[in-house]
């Protein structure tokens, strides 16, 4: 697998992001929506990556395969956010996302932030990605940022 910088408008891309969204409307209300919409991922403060798996050896498959996303929101010059981490299905528990958030904390951690923060939600959907993270060394935390409390939230932070 490899990851790329951008590729925002790829169709592929583009269709992840769409089922992203609508997975977080299926379980949250939509003021406790937080994923970013193409044009919040394409800020200057917002750097996107895409996870590509190319199977050039297996010929009935494309040459290449979405198999995730994510991005990294610098807040400020020590805190930067996890936004719009996403495993495409068919890639699930494949290290895909693992992967993404190596790749993530030491971009952070490349840059100078002391810390790293997210949300994600406190349904029972999101309970892997609250242990992925966890396994990562996020704990919870306060609401940052612009971020109010709220029950369909949880948010988690890292110390770098």
């Amino acid at each position: 697998m490899e990851i790329l910088l951008g590729q925002l408008q790829h169709p592929l891309v583009l269709s992840l992001l769409a089922e992203h969204h609508q997975d977080m409307a299926l379980h949250s209300p939509p003021e406790s929506v937080h994923a970013l919409d193409v044009s919040g991922l394409a800020a200057k403060e917002v750097t996107f990556w895409s996870v590509w798996q190319n199977n050039q050896q297996h010929v009935s498959f494309q040459a290449e395969q979405l198999a995730g996303c994510g991005a990294l929101k610098e807040l400020d010059l020590t805190h930067g956010e996890i936004k719009s981490m996403r495993t495409a299905s068919q890639f699930l528990r494949q290290g895909v996302a693992q992967m993404l958030l190596n790749h993530i904390i030491a971009e952070a951690r490349n840059r100078g932030y002391n810390k790293l923060s997210l949300e994600t939600g406190s349904m029972a959907a999101f309970l892997p990605a609250k242990r992925l993270y966890e396994q990562f060394g996020f704990i919870e935390c306060e609401p940052f940022a612009d971020y109010k409390t709220d029950p369909y939230s949880v948010f988690m932070t890292l110390t770098l």
